[in-house]
């Protein structure tokens, strides 16, 4: 279970790398980093990446929990 974990975090990340990397050239991307707003929506992704993968970890202990009982 803990490889599937981490397969599912390295998923996630790689498509953030690749998100930025296409933002580079958007210009949305550009007028929102010159508004300064770039920042908030990093910060509500982050949020919410970090709210998932604490979800899915207390979920496996709770099932892995269940499974030895």
């Amino acid at each position: 279970m803990k490889n599937s974990i981490l397969s599912i975090i390295f998923i996630l990340f790689a498509s953030l790398v690749n998100a930025q990397q296409s933002a580079e050239t958007s210009p949305m991307a550009f007028d929102m980093r010159s508004n300064g707003k770039i920042y908030v929506v990093v910060a509500v992704l982050l949020t919410i990446m970090i709210g998932l993968i604490l979800y899915i970890i207390s979920v496996d202990k709770k099932i892995s929990k269940l499974e030895k009982e």
